[in-house]
């Protein structure tokens, strides 16, 4: 059994106590709640709006195959906007402060292929713990011998080559969550260092959403829909191609850019730095001066701020952005930051190349 990391306490006057007091003051002397705001609530609307008419002009209209195909690629990206902006801060308990808002919210996850309880394992309580750990942090581990992202990793000879292989592999992770990984996780005995002990109710909720999943978006545009049994299978992996290009930047743009670090705890399982230093080290934002990306990308493009903050809903991210930079530079601790994403995809794109070389001493 993995031995569990621990992270020092925090002495005297430091960074995180400063932050949290710094934020809870500004909510507080604008007489703001922490949770969704109207936007919150639009984007909501919009994105589910997308995804109905979406979803049911594909399996109800007559439109030829490019055209299907392009809706097609549309639901993927909607998907994954859903994703974004809506389950992951329901599930975080974010989105309102009422928690069966909350969990009603969360179980849109299931439209997207995704299980939110194994979800709220691996990201919540595993990923926002050991952030960038390796054997730790299962979110660094993608396509495993495939594909090296920490430097504790063994290299491969292929690997030379994963900073051209890796963008298209990304568009394959939406699929694999969608048949493979909540299946993998939640019968493994760890996740991390954490033992993998569950509510027998969610035995039946894996299987049972997973079918549901299955009929809705395999089954029942067979029977519906006037094509193929192969054409429908076709259109399956392309929305899921597109849902996974999507997740697969966005969510590598934030942890493994140059800047980042992977540390590892001691024998004894002791990190250097407490939590919230931690977390600024493993953590980068990116498009942060984009009010597009702040509106698509569920407050993703700003990691810094949601892994500090976790239970704030990313529509105020933007404005605690301030706050946070500048404490960060008071207390000295470093703020990672790429103003555009294209600046963030050429950093990922160096870590890959460097990452799939021998180290130069």
């Amino acid at each position: 059994m993995k031995v569990k990391t621990k992270f020092p306490a925090p002495k005297g006057v430091h960074f995180y106590a400063e932050l949290r007091q710094r934020v809870n003051a500004d909510f507080v002397s604008r007489d703001l709640s922490i949770n969704a705001n109207g936007l919150m609530w639009l984007k909501t609307f919009i994105f589910l709006s997308l995804f109905a008419a979406t979803y049911l002009t594909i399996i109800l209209s007559d439109f030829n195959g490019i055209t299907l195909t392009l809706l097609t690629l549309m639901l993927g990206v909607v998907c994954a906007f859903i994703g974004f902006n809506i389950c992951h801060d329901a599930i975080h308990g974010s989105f309102s402060a009422n928690k069966q808002t909350n969990k009603a919210l969360s179980m849109l996850f299931h439209l997207v292929g995704a299980s939110p309880y194994v979800w709220n394992i691996t990201h919540n309580i595993v990923h926002h713990t050991y952030t960038n750990i390796p054997g730790h942090d299962e979110d660094i581990e993608i396509a495993p011998g495939l594909i090296r992202i920490c430097p504790e990793d063994k290299l491969e000879p292929h690997q030379r080559f994963q900073h051209w292989y890796a963008f298209p592999l990304y568009g394959l992770a939406s699929l694999s969550w969608v048949l493979r990984k909540d299946f993998k996780k939640f019968f493994q005995q760890n996740i991390g260092s954490r033992e993998n002990i569950h509510p027998k109710i969610e035995y039946f909720n894996l299987f049972f959403y997973k079918f549901l999943y299955y009929g809705l978006f395999i089954a029942l545009p067979m029977i519906v829909m006037n094509v193929h049994w192969w054409q429908v299978l076709i259109g399956f992996v392309l929305l899921h191609l597109a849902q996974g290009i999507t997740m697969g930047l966005v969510f590598q743009l934030a942890h493994v850019v140059e800047g980042t670090t992977f540390p590892s705890p001691d024998e004894s399982g002791n990190m250097e730095e407490a939590w919230a230093e931690h977390q600024m080290r493993t953590t980068a934002n990116f498009a942060t001066q984009s009010p597009m990306a702040a509106f698509f990308l569920g407050g993703l493009n700003r990691q810094i701020e949601h892994h500090l903050f976790p239970k704030i809903c990313h529509v105020h991210y933007g404005r605690i952005a301030v706050i946070v930079k500048q404490t960060a530079l008071e207390f000295g601790i470093p703020y990672h930051e790429n103003i555009t994403f294209s600046a963030a995809l050429v950093s990922h794109y160096r870590m890959l190349k460097k990452l799939g070389r021998p180290a130069v001493a």
